[in-house]
């Protein structure tokens, strides 16, 4: 599991690591992480031209002695001091000891056209808003050079603890990262700023405590929470699911919904809804009702909403069983908050973020902008967990406190209409065979994401497609 800290928690543990080492050595670790990064970006070290952007303080530092071991193995390093009566001064002096040089910021454009590689040191993980006019002016410049940029720690400009970015920023091609990720590097909008991103390992590990601020599922995670079938299960043991969605206007969110609880697991499928023809059509195992949720029959979950209209009594009717729910789509903006909040079973809501925003009465760009904010809000305020939907997909538990879960492995192929109704079948299928909703909204985002990705292979594709690859995904995860 990938796992992302606060920053006061990374440097309450950094403290806690230096006051037991040699003075320096942490900073020591993380430029030599650094430059060895460097190095295997840039293929050959020797005759290179490298910049340095080179702000005050710690983060600046990490810079300047990575561009000293640069410069020892015969790179051409010159840094760029926004700061020069603040800067680092043991860092700087080793790189001049190195042979590096040193430019103002009015030098810096015509050595960063010329670069290999660029090196942001400008503002480390403490920084807050947006970057100041010249560093501005120098992520502009950057922005239109051919060199490989490369972030010490975090993209300057962009916020470490929530992922949001006010004004410039640098973007990085890469980002090498110490002792930890920190949760900017995991959810957009910082994460397009991040690029690839490398850890290095700097010693924290024992500092850090066990709950993190972000957690990324990995393969190996995922695959030890799948419900798998033993011998002696039956479809009611592996989970019965109840789908009330579609209507005379969408009956394809039925489908999909369907078609997302089949793949996903489910021993069976009790369709409600005006779709039911449509349903059996096209999946003739599923249990259809005409007689609402109620009468429909014993389930292990429910999935209500997907392209539901106005069918505001089949949402209060599945609000008020004493199982797991999904909401999702028309459900979330018909469901009484109350009932959500009222609710003693797990709930689970799968918004994208325009959803988010009417639920919190925001504006969409708001919610864009501060996604873990917005996630955590939205599970504080219905008392369930959220599947915010998105880039980076985010799972915050219910009463927004914890750990949130946060899924990369989603695709832009994926922004096609019933994508999501397939994804609410499919984590639905997983709150059935007896996953907690935090578990069933990460492990269905993952799986979801990568159906996307083997369905697309890098062209469009449509939700029914990618509802086709799920079992895909199951078998790639399980290997």
């Amino acid at each position: 599991m990938r796992t992302a800290y606060r920053v006061e928690t990374v440097r309450r543990a950094e403290r806690e690591l230096m006051a037991r080492v040699p003075e320096g050595a942490l900073m020591q670790r993380a430029a030599a992480g650094l430059a060895a990064a460097c190095a295997d970006l840039l293929g050959r070290v020797y005759g290179r031209r490298v910049v340095l952007l080179v702000g005050s303080g710690d983060n600046g530092g990490d810079a300047l002695y990575a561009g000293a071991r640069l410069a020892r193995r015969g790179a051409g390093v010159t840094a760029v001091l926004l700061a020069p009566e603040r800067t680092h001064a043991a860092g700087l002096a080793a790189l001049r000891r190195a042979g590096g040089r040193t430019v103002a910021p009015a030098g810096a454009e015509a050595v960063v056209r010329r670069a290999d590689l660029v090196l942001d040191g400008i503002v480390g993980i403490g920084g807050k808003g947006g970057l100041r006019p010249d560093a501005a002016l120098l992520a502009a410049i950057v922005a239109e050079a051919r060199a490989v940029v490369v972030a010490v720690d975090l993209p300057s400009g962009v916020d470490a603890d929530s992922g949001e970015v006010h004004g410039s920023a640098i973007r990085a091609d890469v980002t090498v990262t110490f002792g930890t990720h920190k949760p900017g590097l995991l959810v957009d909008p910082a994460r397009e700023y991040a690029g690839s991103v490398r850890l290095v390992d700097i010693g924290l590990g024992g500092e850090l405590p066990a709950e993190p601020e972000l957690a990324a599922l990995q393969h190996a995670d995922v695959a030890a929470l799948l419900p798998v079938p033993g011998g002696e299960s039956d479809k009611y043991r592996r989970g019965v699911v109840g789908i009330a969605a579609g209507s005379a206007r969408y009956p394809g969110a039925a489908v999909l919904a369907v078609a997302g609880a089949l793949r996903g697991g489910a021993g069976a499928v009790r369709y409600v809804g005006p779709a039911g023809d449509a349903v059996v059509a096209r999946f003739p195992e599923t249990l259809v009702s005409d007689r609402g949720p109620r009468q429909a029959g014993r389930v292990q979950a429910w999935v209500v909403g997907p392209g539901a209209g106005d069918d505001a009594k089949t949402v209060a009717e599945v609000l008020s069983a004493e199982v797991p729910v999904l909401i999702d789509a028309d459900g979330l903006r018909l469901a009484d908050a109350d009932a959500v909040r009222g609710r003693t079973a797990p709930t689970l809501m799968t918004p994208h973020a325009g959803e988010a925003a009417a639920l919190l009465g925001v504006a969409r760009e708001e919610v864009e902008a501060a996604r873990l904010r917005s996630a955590r809000e939205l599970a504080a305020r219905y008392r369930a967990t959220v599947l915010l939907k998105g880039s980076t997909t985010l799972v915050a538990d219910a009463g927004g406190a914890g750990v949130v879960r946060v899924n990369a492995t989603g695709t832009a192929w994926l922004a096609t209409a019933g994508s999501g109704d397939v994804l609410s079948g499919l984590a639905g299928s997983l709150l059935a065979a007896g996953l907690s909703a935090l578990d069933a909204g990460s492990v269905g985002a993952y799986l979801h994401g990568l159906a996307g990705r083997f369905a697309a292979d890098g062209a469009p594709v449509g939700a029914h497609e990618v509802a086709a690859a799920v079992a895909g995904a199951w078998r790639d995860v399980r290997r």
